[in-house]
């Protein structure tokens, strides 16, 4: 028996006049050996006019959407696409050391010489407004079917308005020069219905309204659901977003647009509800073994076929090590105490490699769950946000000590305060976070010059000075050229 498919087809406000998403759902009618996706014919096809006509039908259509994060310009990995939120941000940073086994497909990523003619930019471009265009088709008259079942229609539209909201804020990561909540700077289309229209580049406050509006309402619905989100009692499976997963977004969003008060409180509410997980069950994270209701807020499921999240740093089937840990980031790991060394880092014949995604259990495929949120990060969060106001430095101080103490044997609490507790917490969430695609994006928001003590022999640049027109992407020529409402004048500044 073949699997369900649905495929889409719609046309998007971009450079894409023709995009076609398939996707399967995999259940018990799924059988070894079945063809691709594209190589099936499908069942129900959307060419854009046609409307849904059950709840049953956006349904299927979040799955959808969930599965495009899938996608190896957005969380995947592949040779050529730039796992744009997985990895990349740590191989463009001090994190990692491109090694002679490298392919070299990134060179001018990691190097940050691009242009707006970059393939990987364009395809994340494209890969984050297709997860948009699925998200706005989700919404699309589902207001016409909320009396068929509150609860349910509250589940899904929360859901798709989170998605919509998380998106943007990944692509203003990349293609804002200012982070800051009311900055006047360019900012990124924010798409808030499917259809055909080209629209402009909103200001960054502008997309940080849309972001935070988009969250508000997302939050608000998925209070009152009508089963539990997340109902999996091994919280490395948490795959989809509920109403703890809208406060650690928030938390990540309020922190990049320095509105501190707000990035604390949003974090506290998260911590009140999952707890870091023990350094027993820590190394199982990275296994998705069942480490119970604890560390993991939000993970993309990755299975046989469907990709995986971190080969193109180590390529566990291959054994290649494309990019090795820097020397400076080992040296800020004690190797024997801190249960993260030997979650994150594994000497496989004569070098150490990163391990952080060899697989499920016993398995060395690469094929294991992207972590998107821990609660480790709301703990950063906090410390961060509280270090940035007055009179928070004890607060601050209180989570860094109490990460530290989650994570090492035999850990000391340290007393710091000012400038150097700032730096001790930045220092930590890069140990805590590592590759987990942080580096490249708070080295950007705060501002910090990108110097690569361990350059290697592979980079051919390394030191990125804080006002480089690198820290943010340029927009794809393309669509600078399809887009009646962007034009040169619209690109960021030195492209």
């Amino acid at each position: 028996m073949k699997p369900q498919v649905r495929t889409i087809k719609y046309k998007t406000e971009m450079n894409l006049k023709h995009i076609i998403l398939g996707f399967a759902i995999a259940g018990s009618a799924m059988v070894a050996g079945c063809n691709s996706v594209i190589d099936i014919e499908p069942e129900f096809v959307l060419d854009g006019s046609q409307r849904f006509k059950s709840l049953a039908d956006y349904e299927f259509s979040l799955t959808g959407t969930y599965a495009l994060f899938r996608s190896t310009s957005y969380f995947g990995n592949a040779s050529g696409p730039a796992a744009a939120f997985s990895t990349m941000p740590d191989m463009m940073s001090d994190n990692l050391t491109e090694t002679q086994e490298s392919l070299a497909n990134y060179r001018q990523l990691v190097n940050w010489d691009y242009a707006a003619d970059n393939g990987a930019i364009e395809g994340l471009w494209t890969a984050a407004y297709r997860i948009i265009a699925q998200a706005n088709i989700t919404l699309r008259d589902i207001d016409t079917f909320a009396d068929e079942d509150r609860g349910r229609y509250n589940r899904i539209k929360g859901q798709a308005l989170a998605i919509r909201a998380y998106v943007h804020f990944d692509l203003l990561r990349y293609f804002a020069t200012d982070l800051t909540r009311s900055s006047t700077a360019l900012g990124i289309p924010y798409k808030l219905s499917f259809n055909t229209d080209n629209i402009a580049r909103s200001t960054v406050a502008q997309s940080w309204d849309g972001i935070f509006t988009d969250l508000a309402e997302a939050k608000m619905l998925l209070e009152d659901t009508d089963k539990t989100i997340n109902a999996s009692a091994n919280y490395t499976n948490r795959s989809n977003i509920d109403a703890i997963t809208i406060d650690a977004i928030l938390a990540r969003a309020y922190l990049y647009s320095g509105q501190y008060t707000e990035a604390a409180t949003a974090a506290t509410s998260v911590i009140e509800e999952i707890p870091l997980a023990s350094r027993t069950a820590f190394q199982g994270i990275w296994r998705d073994e069942n480490i119970g209701r604890s560390e993991v807020i939000w993970s993309i499921p990755f299975n046989a076929g469907e990709g995986t999240p971190g080969t193109n740093v180590y390529f566990p089937n291959g054994n290649r090590s494309s990019f090795r840990p820097s020397m400076e980031v080992l040296g800020q790991f004690d190797p024997v105490e801190d249960v993260r060394y030997t979650s994150y880092f594994q000497t496989v014949g004569n070098r150490l490699v990163v391990s952080k995604y060899l697989g499920k259990g016993n398995l060395r495929d690469g094929i294991v769950n992207f972590k998107v949120i821990r609660v480790a990060e709301m703990y950063l969060i906090r410390a961060e946000a509280n270090a940035n106001q007055s009179g928070g430095d004890i607060n601050a101080l209180t989570d860094l000590n109490g990460l530290r103490l989650a994570r090492i044997n035999g850990y000391l609490p340290v007393i710091l305060a000012g400038d150097n507790l700032k730096a001790a917490i930045a220092e930590e969430r890069r140990k805590e976070l590592f590759v987990e695609g942080h580096r490249f994006f708070d080295l950007k928001r705060t501002d910090r010059a990108l110097e690569r003590s361990d350059c290697g022999t592979a980079f051919t640049s390394c030191a990125l000075a804080p006002d480089n027109r690198a820290w943010a992407w340029p927009i794809p020529i393309n669509e600078i050229s399809a887009n009646d409402l962007i034009n040169q004048e619209n690109q960021n500044p030195g492209y």
